[in-house]
């Protein structure tokens, strides 16, 4: 296998392709969207559920697999694949995301003002140092060292098809030069685990032929979203994410994809990380996107939140709402998944009353296929060439210019 991505059609209106990603447990097409399997899993799927939606890669946390059970149990049993019962393609994090975002509470507390900025605060949970990061489990309190070359190594361990390079991740309100800096010390730690990559002995791995991505850094500044896209963009990677902060809100982000998208090699695939929202989805293959991922789907589905398309475009009912009582329609009409094809709102309802666990696991597998099937009904319109009647239909609006 020598390509990772092929290009097979383009929308002459947007940036929007979709394309092909290549494995070695198998191809996956694109635009497609990545359900997360923190642990290991999706929450309440099985591997056969995924497959019969036509779940194209999941995600594998590197963090919580490394401190549970640990990288080197999983490698002792075959690699992820193998551990999990999953035989299509996987895409591990690099355990940086879940590192900064769980010690400091979260992105989305940085954003709603919850805590303060952490650039020149000290933290007891955890160090920022130009070699490593070094942190505390929030198991059992351990202390744990991450290097850019640890963390390469762990996904070696993990055995996924694609993994991706450590980097650091600062707050939302992270100024200029900070966020400068901290662009500088990802690019740094890029190379480090391009290194760590090239030099890695794939006789001893349980997958000798993984692929791996960069990360483009810059905040939601143009002139550091261009430089982080274009040196990463040159190092030999064989896949491009757009991480680091994205912005206070949805247009900021949309922004962020705007001022970087531009500027990466067009060859290659690009995954906006941590994304899943039905107009995300949508905005950002308008603007080039290949891979999304997000564990909202089965998070919603936990809260009894069901992802629909409804006329006020807010993507979501609450299936306990009294409203669905004696509901006996589907949860939404047209959609052909497991849950919609056999089960009434009513009785969905019922589940989440009575807190049954069948509830959750519906509503989750309905909303993780609900997103697979918008992106292969985005896939079928780029390919037939009316992507922008696709989007308008959705989102009540024409493309952007």
């Amino acid at each position: 296998m020598t390509n990772t991505f092929t290009i097979t059609a383009r929308d002459t209106q947007s940036r929007a392709r979709s394309g092909i990603v290549h494995t070695a447990h198998g191809d996956a097409l694109t635009p497609m969207f990545m359900p997360v399997g923190t642990r290991a899993t999706v929450k309440s799927l099985t591997p056969h559920e995924l497959q019969d939606m036509r779940a194209g890669i999941i995600l594998g946390n590197t963090y919580h697999l490394y401190l549970q059970p640990g990288h080197e149990l999983i490698a002792r049993r075959g690699g992820l694949h193998r551990f999990m019962g999953w035989d299509g393609p996987i895409l591990t994090d690099s355990g940086g995301f879940q590192v900064f975002s769980l010690v400091y509470g979260g992105i989305a507390d940085e954003i709603k003002g919850r805590r303060p900025q952490y650039p020149g605060r000290q933290q007891e949970m955890v160090q920022v140092t130009e070699d490593a990061v070094i942190f505390k489990s929030y198991i059992d309190g351990s202390r744990h060292v991450f290097t850019p070359e640890r963390s390469i190594e762990v996904q070696h361990g993990l055995g996924a098809d694609i993994i991706l390079c450590f980097d650091e991740l600062p707050p939302f309100r992270a100024g200029h030069e900070y966020t400068a800096q901290s662009m500088d010390r990802s690019h740094r730690w890029a190379e480090r685990c391009l290194i760590a990559q090239r030099n890695r002995d794939p006789q001893v791995l349980p997958n000798p032929d993984q692929r791996l991505f960069g990360i483009v850094h810059g905040g939601v500044f143009p002139e550091l979203r261009k430089a982080s896209a274009e040196f990463i963009g040159n190092l030999g990677f064989d896949g491009l994410c757009i991480g680091g902060s994205l912005g206070g809100d949805k247009p900021q982000m949309y922004e962020v994809v705007d001022m970087t998208v531009p500027h990466l090699p067009d060859g290659l695939a690009r995954h906006l990380l941590g994304v899943g929202d039905v107009d995300d989805l949508l905005e950002g293959v308008a603007r080039g996107i290949d891979m999304f991922d997000c564990v909202s789907p089965t998070r919603l589905g936990r809260h009894g939140a069901v992802i629909v398309r409804d006329r006020e475009r807010r993507w979501r009912l609450n299936i306990e709402n009294a409203a669905y009582r004696e509901d006996d329609g589907p949860l939404q009409e047209g959609c052909p998944c497991y849950t919609c094809r056999h089960y009434s709102r009513a009785y969905i309802h019922y589940l989440y009353r009575v807190k049954e666990l069948l509830g959750i696991r519906l509503v989750s597998l309905h909303n993780v296929a609900f997103l697979i099937n918008l992106m292969a009904d985005v896939r079928a319109a780029i390919t037939a060439g009316a992507f922008a009647a696709l989007y308008e239909e959705w989102l009540g609006k024409p493309l952007p210019q």
